[in-house]
């Protein structure tokens, strides 16, 4: 997304020079104009004011006093989709702003519907498509799981999206534009988890950003950021914040395995990852979630289960145990990875709290549109709804 650092509105007299303006408020030639920021949908040079900070907004829209930056920021984090909705604006003020700025540089291209209530919207982003998911949970609670990153860099051996790659971050406006889409079907959203495509604290700074926007909707009590356990990126959250909650997807305590199942426990080996939570911890107060995605034959054992116990010694945590989500062609050292069978994931969990440890099994969500832990990115062949 452009940035606007120091940047200005353009001015009335600005917009009856005939000339094009630029988002900074600088007249330039018309031809600059192409290198703003194309969106998807409709194709436009405008930029987006989505997952702007308020503050930021209030310079954007300078001279513009402050309160017509707060009622165009809450529209915004209202989810209209249009400037002409604001109806607390005068009208000029609303054309001149649709003369130069847009409110969505996200397309919604498929929504699917599993048919237990989860769901997976497909975005269409500039240069591809990311997807975030909705799960309902036994309480009819619906949680709206958002992506960081088109692809992801992790390489971890269970997950569809690390056989993407990373092709690039998304910036704050196509992170929030996620949440917009969501709620325009389910405005009742109880919680927000950056559990989708991408690794969230390999885009710190947007992830920022976003956080900023959201929690003007939510209370960062509600949030949740995962991570595979970059440790740098969890030590910044603790001195820096901000203050949501944290899951670290650990799989396996035993550091040999996790290494061969997490290419990222090389440079982030577990010993350096429990300090970064115990800081963490200390630092926000805030009961962390240890992710375990239970492949079978792999990671199950009574042994995984001590090793999980002597992890978690000291700090307050709940262990999500995920069954392994079926990802056609997945394999562990050239063995296709299989679920867990029903005894397998009985008995760890049993060891689990057998060492004190409160556990919960995250049943099936989302697999009928491979909208799953580890299903993103795989190509659904289905009807689908709008």
């Amino acid at each position: 997304m452009p940035r606007f650092d120091g940047g200005r509105f353009p001015l009335a007299t600005d917009l009856r020079s005939g000339r094009h303006v630029h988002a900074c408020g600088a007249s330039i030639p018309s031809s600059a104009c192409s290198s703003a920021t194309p969106t998807t949908g409709p194709m436009t040079q405008k930029p987006s004011l989505s997952g702007i900070p308020p503050r930021k907004l209030e310079s954007i829209l300078a001279p513009l006093p402050r309160y017509r930056a707060v009622q165009v920021f809450s529209w915004i984090n209202s989810g209209v989709d249009s400037f002409e909705a604001m109806n607390n604006l005068p009208l000029a003020l609303r054309r001149e702003l649709d003369g130069h700025f847009c409110l969505r540089k996200t397309t919604l291209i498929k929504k699917l519907e599993d048919g237990n209530g989860a769901a997976k919207l497909q975005i269409g982003i500039p240069g591809g498509m990311v997807e975030a998911v909705i799960l309902v949970d036994g309480a009819g609670r619906r949680t709206a799981c958002l992506s960081t990153q088109l692809g992801c860099a992790m390489g971890c051996v269970f997950c569809r999206t690390g056989l993407m790659g990373l092709t690039r971050n998304l910036d704050s406006a196509e992170i929030t534009e996620q949440f917009y889409h969501i709620r325009k079907f389910y405005p009742d959203i109880a919680n927000i988890v950056f559990m989708g495509m991408g690794e969230p604290l390999l885009n710190l700074s947007e992830l920022r950003r976003s956080l900023e926007v959201l929690c003007r909707t939510m209370s960062p009590r509600r949030i949740t950021v995962s991570t595979c356990g970059l440790v740098d990126g969890i030590e910044s959250l603790a001195g820096e914040g901000p203050a949501v909650r944290l899951a670290v997807s650990i799989t396996s305590a035993r550091e040999e395995l996790r290494r061969r199942l997490m290419p990222v426990s090389d440079a982030n080996p577990l010993r350096r990852l429990k300090e970064a939570l115990l800081r963490h911890q200390w630092r926000h107060g805030r009961r962390i979630t240890l992710e375990a995605v239970l492949l079978g034959g792999i990671n199950g054992s009574t042994e995984d289960a001590y090793a999980m116990a002597a992890f978690a010694e000291g700090l307050d945590v709940v262990v999500n145990l995920i069954p392994w989500n079926p990802v056609d062609g997945l394999c562990f050292e050239g063995v296709p990875l299989k679920e867990p069978s029903i005894a397998e994931l009985g008995h760890f969990c049993s060891e689990l709290e057998k060492q004190g440890l409160k556990t919960v099994i995250r049943r099936e969500k989302g697999r009928n549109v491979c909208g799953a832990c580890g299903q993103l990115g795989s190509v659904v062949n289905k009807d689908f709804t709008l």
